[in-house]
């Protein structure tokens, strides 16, 4: 009888020994899984982290060699205000355009003078469209996209010269050096563009900079969690 009653209170041991084995096994899957789902996330974090940064030094490189530049370039970096003293067409300029493949014939387009006067100190300047009249033409303040339809050209200048006429005032850009004696009507590139060059591809990087540290920083805290685990077992 006792050792029938022995032999049931070590199946008895056995059997709830055999249970909490199986629970630690299934506990120590769990765990297994959960880390491995956790590092899983912050590889794609850290992976998110590096193309931010990478973006925004590419955006960096191709907005310093087209935006950044041309603003730097500029000498028309003061605004002014200019009151339209003239705006007149006093000719034609020659110009050719396409007409299929390595095809080119000649037209001409009507070339519009203006001069304006500055507020502040009444000098008499030649007004631009913008940097590139400069050196496209610059006895012309606008050259138009050349075309076969001389007639049609000649109405978008006109209708041009007599918008300027029409303004009488306008805000220009003028070289606070005094080097070249003519104003633009308006920047390529002027500060706000300037500013959302710099500022998107500057909090993209700040971003991907923070989510890289914020996992490195979790996963230090993880390690030392573990190792103060190990210390009190």
């Amino acid at each position: 009888m006792f050792l029938w009653a022995g032999s049931k209170a070590t199946d008895g041991r056995s059997d709830r020994s055999s249970f909490y084995q199986k629970f630690r096994e299934y506990d120590v899957l769990d765990k297994r899984k959960t880390m491995t789902a956790l590092r899983a996330g912050e590889d794609r974090a850290i992976l998110l982290g590096l193309s931010m940064v990478v973006f925004s030094v590419m955006m960096y490189f191709v907005l310093g060699i087209t935006i950044l530049r041309s603003y730097s370039d500029s000498v028309w970096t003061d605004e002014a205000s200019c009151t339209i003293v003239n705006s007149t067409i006093v000719g034609d300029v020659n110009c050719s355009y396409s007409c299929g493949s390595e095809c080119r014939k000649s037209s001409r387009y009507p070339c519009l003078q203006v001069y304006v006067s500055l507020n502040s100190s009444g000098k008499v300047l030649r007004l631009l469209h913008n940097e590139e009249t400069q050196d496209s033409n610059p006895e012309c303040f606008y050259f138009p996209k050349c075309r076969k339809d001389y007639a049609a050209t000649h109405g978008i200048v006109q209708n041009i010269s007599e918008r300027l006429r029409s303004q009488h005032t306008v805000q220009c850009f003028v070289d606070p050096t005094d080097r070249i004696d003519s104003a633009i009507l308006t920047q390529i590139y002027g500060r706000v563009a300037v500013f959302h060059s710099l500022f998107w591809p500057t909090c993209t990087l700040i971003v991907g900079t923070i989510i890289i540290a914020m996992v490195k920083l979790t996963q230090y805290l993880s390690i030392m969690c573990e190792r103060q685990s190990r210390i009190k077992k």
